[in-house]
């Protein structure tokens, strides 16, 4: 007689391989899901967070569209904190950059959150590539990031840069390339890029290092001028802008990816019903236009592709942040 032990065993197994009626799997739905980031709405982050939770719904991880809730502040700190502290049953996910997970252990000692320990990886959702852009403070002869540094040299009283947070890899690849060419460019760090970008169009900002999205619309529309990209090649968004590299900064190439966290101990089917959600959604042709007109290119993973990249950047970003030298007390 099959007791009731096997038939929940054998109702697991069945449904791991897939095998179980798509009725049965949308039953074990979670009924809403929240995902939390950490930056302003109308931005990268809230883009990613929003198409892709609008795609979630009706699926095996969620009966409906995920809410979305933006908590900025500490550069995306705020948001980690709360869904470190969010109930790991796979109803609160993050959606962050690898900067809050891979380079801030190296500047925060007491930092708030385990990176490796307080989350679980769940999916990439979409790379980005940061972008030097200038506004109407500096004159329309600088074109390059050659001439940038000229002018910044001439007028150290306005050579300035807004990042989206101290301690973001924009922030670090504007002091990486301050230092890598002897001219001081004072960091002001924003919450968030898109006020950052608000301050450049008025002229009390020359310059910021962005997520190129958050400059492109203004790019495009000739209110600011985007000088450089930090991919390894130039981005379909700005064919014609030269990357760093190309224009003699190589040590300056990166490519930046925002990704989706649950909480630890959240169980592994969940996880999994979230990837697949996740990865869905940045098939949808829909999602991927819509990043792609903030300058993000959707591209989903595993969770542990996820871990391994968030791990290798962590490692690669340590010396880098030793070099610059800034601490949380800095």
């Amino acid at each position: 007689m099959t007791t009731r032990r096997t038939f929940v065993r054998t109702a697991a197994a069945l449904a791991g391989a897939g095998a179980l009626h798509p009725f049965a799997a949308l039953a074990q739905a979670l009924e809403n899901v929240k995902i939390v980031n950490g930056f302003p709405a109308g931005g990268t982050a809230d883009t990613t967070s929003r198409r892709v939770g609008e795609k979630i719904g009706g699926t095996p991880y969620s009966r409906q569209a995920a809410v979305v809730e933006n908590r900025p502040g500490a550069g995306g700190r705020i948001a980690c904190e709360t869904v470190k502290n969010a109930a790991p049953d796979g109803a609160t996910l993050l959606l962050t950059p690898y900067s809050c997970m891979s380079i801030y252990p190296h500047i925060y000692r007491t930092l708030s959150y385990d990176p490796f320990r307080d989350f679980v990886p769940v999916s990439i959702a979409a790379v980005m590539t940061h972008a030097l852009t200038v506004g109407p403070l500096v004159p329309a002869s600088v074109r390059t990031v050659r001439d940038f540094l000229a002018w910044a040299k001439a007028n150290p009283d306005k050579a300035n840069y807004g990042s989206p947070a101290a301690g973001s890899t924009p922030h670090f690849l504007g002091a990486l390339l301050g230092m890598s060419s002897n001219v001081e460019l004072k960091h002001v760090p924003y919450r968030g890029s898109l006020p950052a970008v608000a301050d450049m169009i008025g002229g009390t900002l020359a310059s910021t290092s962005t997520p190129i999205g958050d400059a492109l619309a203004n790019h495009r529309a000739g209110k600011v001028r985007i000088l450089a990209t930090s991919g390894p090649q130039r981005t379909p968004f700005t064919p014609d802008v030269l990357t760093y590299a190309e224009q003699g900064f190589p040590q300056l190439t990166t490519e930046e990816w925002f990704g989706f966290y649950a909480p630890a101990r959240t169980p592994a089917s969940v996880v999994a019903n979230a990837n697949g959600a996740i990865n869905q959604a940045l098939r949808d042709r829909s999602v991927v236009d819509s990043l792609a007109l903030m300058g993000l290119v959707a591209r989903g993973s595993t969770s542990a592709e996820m871990d391994k990249s968030q791990r290798d950047e962590h490692t690669r970003w340590g010396p880098l942040v030793q070099q610059v030298g800034f601490t949380a007390e800095s």
